[in-house]
This record gives structure tokens, C-alpha cells and sequence, in this order.
């Protein structure tokens, strides 16, 4: 067997030399080449392993012109990031799709409107072949900057921004059923006899919250009052929302909020006004956030959405984009997937 000098990596050529072949053919084995045989390559493969060679990042990098790295951004600062079970779930079915694919994921977070110019940096600098970005505002500044960088993108949610030039085919992204869902939760909530029910609505920035609007507006009879207030997806944010709407209409019988921590929120103000759930104001979530949903006092009947699933979808479809490569990098079709009513003890 070739040896290697004491403390030095094994080359390429100690892989040739022991598979008995061209250093080329092991570069082409090594970064995924065609026009190797598969006896030839199997033998490369052996000798790699006999020899725990690892490849040279930078060098393979030259090769390919791949990073294998993928940016994951997420438009939120870090406090909403850690609190909320949502992102968690995310970034765990997008870090699992990718470690499938023996790809890195580098997490970019946004703490505030200055970072984009550190991201755009990051992204323009070839430090990753694509990005994977969710949470998005309608304003926000990230689709602009992934246009003008030419990165490939698959976003999380619908989007809510007008489409550049050269998009007239559509953005990749993969959404939840938000609107039917929202339809669902409030069809449930007059099926029970429910007649006054107040929406708490995430940030209307969000095509998300704005979707979940939507559908409860959708299922609203014509002679009912529109009984919405806005939060910002936290706890907080929906005991200020329940508050809100209890000093606009003691009769509320009913609460669809826009998502399991909004839901909570609303939960303890409702108690904290001495209205028992589901006895006298029936209360849905959205999103079955583990462990939000089930920990609730009553557990809390909500809308699943797969978020994990989703997280994968994402990383699917960007794979499937940057694989393609030259004429075959097209953007694929958006994705929807469906969402279900959980029926627990709050409503």
C-alpha cells in the first residue's frame, strides 16, 4: 500500500496509486464526474476508504463550482427564533433533507433591517450555492438582493412582494393551506353553536396571517360583526389582541387565533376576565406547535400544518434546482400542502 509522509493527509495520487488508475479518475470519482466505469469506480472507492482520504474542500470547490452549502435565512430576530416552536421545526426537517444530500446548512438570522447588507455580502462572496429563506414581510429586502446575486431560492410562505423582472414563471416556495385552513377552524366553531367569534390575527405583513384573515373572513355569515385583531404570532401579542377585542365585545363566544402562541396568550386573559375555555369562549390555534398544543390548559384544538415536512420540501426543491444545473435550472412549481383539524378539549 503507498504511504503517506508521517502526519500528512492522503493525496489523490495515493488513491491512484493504490486503485491502479489516473489521478483524473479519481478527481471525477471524488466529485461526482460521469465517464468512469463502475468496477473502476468501486475500486477508487476502496482505496479511499483504505486510506481515509478526505477531499480538499477548497480544491473540490474549484472542480464542481459548488460549495456544498446552503444559506438558511430567517427574517426574525433571535428572541422569536428561540422562543417559537415553529422555526425549530423548520430548520430540523430543512437540516435533515440536507444532510441527505450531503449538503451544510449555515444559518443567517436577521436581527434587524442593517443585517441585510451583511447577508447580501455573505451571499454575493460564493460561500453557498443557495438559500432557503421563510418568515418573510412584504417589504423585505431579501428577494431583491437574491435577484441582483442571481442565488438560487426557495422560499417559506406565498409571497407577498411583486415579481422582479425575469420572474414572470413564478418564485419557488412551499406554503401551508393557510386560507383552508382558517375556513376550517371557524366552519368547526359555528358548527358548535358558536355565533360571536373573534379572529386574532397574526402580522397582515405576513402572507401567513393574511391568508388566515382571509379564511375566516371567508366563513363569517353576512349579518356577523368582523371581530379581528391584529398580534405579532407571540404570546404576548395575543393576550394584547384577546384584551382588545374583549373591551370591543364581552359577547365573544368564540376565538380563532392565528397561531398556538397567540392562542395561549388568549387563553390566560380569557381566564384572567373569568371566562372559562371551552365553556363560555371556545378557542382554535393554528399550527399544532409541539409542545404549545398538548401543554395548554385545555390542550388546545388547532390546525396542523407539517412544518417539519415543509422544512423538507424547501430543501427538495432547491436540491432538485441546483442539481439540474446549465438549461435544466428552473425554478419548480410552488408547492401547497394541506392542513388538518386537530380536536382537542378548548374547543
Amino acid at each position: 500500500m503507498p504511504e503517506t509522509p508521517s502526519g500528512n493527509r492522503p493525496t489523490l495520487e495515493a488513491v491512484a496509486a493504490l486503485a491502479g488508475v489516473s489521478r483524473a479518475t479519481v478527481s471525477r470519482v471524488v466529485n461526482g464526474g460521469e465517464g468512469v466505469r463502475p468496477h473502476v469506480a468501486d475500486k477508487v472507492r476502496e482505496a479511499i476508504r483504505d486510506l481515509g482520504y478526505v477531499p480538499n474542500h477548497a480544491a473540490r470547490t474549484l472542480v464542481t463550482r459548488r460549495t456544498g452549502a446552503v444559506a438558511v435565512i430567517i427574517a426574525e430576530p433571535e428572541v422569536r427564533i428561540f422562543s417559537d416552536p415553529f422555526f425549530s421545526r423548520q430548520v430540523r426537517g430543512i437540516s435533515k433533507e440536507l444532510t441527505a444530500h450531503d449538503a451544510q446548512l449555515v444559518l443567517l438570522l436577521v436581527e434587524d433591517r442593517g443585517d441585510y447588507d451583511r447577508i447580501e455580502r455573505y451571499l454575493a462572496g460564493g460561500h453557498v450555492d443557495g438559500a432557503l429563506a421563510f418568515s418573510l414581510h412584504t417589504d423585505d429586502p431579501l428577494p431583491a438582493i437574491t435577484r441582483r446575486i442571481g442565488m438560487p431560492t426557495v422560499y417559506g410562505g406565498r409571497p407577498g412582494w411583486t415579481p422582479g423582472p425575469g420572474e414572470s414563471d413564478g418564485v419557488a416556495y412551499v406554503d401551508a393551506d393557510n386560507r383552508g385552513g382558517a375556513r376550517e377552524a371557524v366552519r368547526y366553531l359555528r358548527e358548535q353553536g358558536r355565533r360571536r367569534i373573534a379572529h386574532i390575527a397574526g402580522p397582515l405583513d405576513q402572507t401567513s396571517a393574511a391568508d388566515r384573515l382571509g379564511g375566516y373572513l371567508d366563513e363569517l355569515p353576512a349579518d356577523s360583526p368582523e371581530l379581528f385583531a391584529e398580534g405579532d404570532f407571540t404570546a404576548a401579542g395575543g393576550a394584547r389582541a384577546m384584551a382588545e377585542l374583549l373591551d370591543r365585545d364581552s359577547a365573544i363566544d368564540a376565538v380563532f387565533a392565528g397561531n398556538d402562541l397567540m392562542a395561549t396568550g388568549a387563553l390566560r386573559v380569557l381566564r384572567e376576565r373569568g371566562r372559562t375555555v371551552p365553556g363560555d369562549v371556545a378557542l382554535v390555534g393554528f399550527d399544532d406547535a409541539e409542545p404549545v398544543a398538548e401543554s395548554a390548559d385545555p390542550p388546545l384544538t388547532t390546525v396542523r400544518q407539517d412544518i417539519e415536512g415543509m422544512g423538507r420540501l424547501m430543501a427538495r426543491l432547491l436540491m432538485r434546482t441546483l442539481n439540474g444545473g446549465g438549461e435544466d435550472r428552473v425554478r419548480p412549481d410552488p408547492v401547497i400542502t394541506a392542513t388538518q383539524l386537530v380536536r382537542r378539549a378548548s374547543a
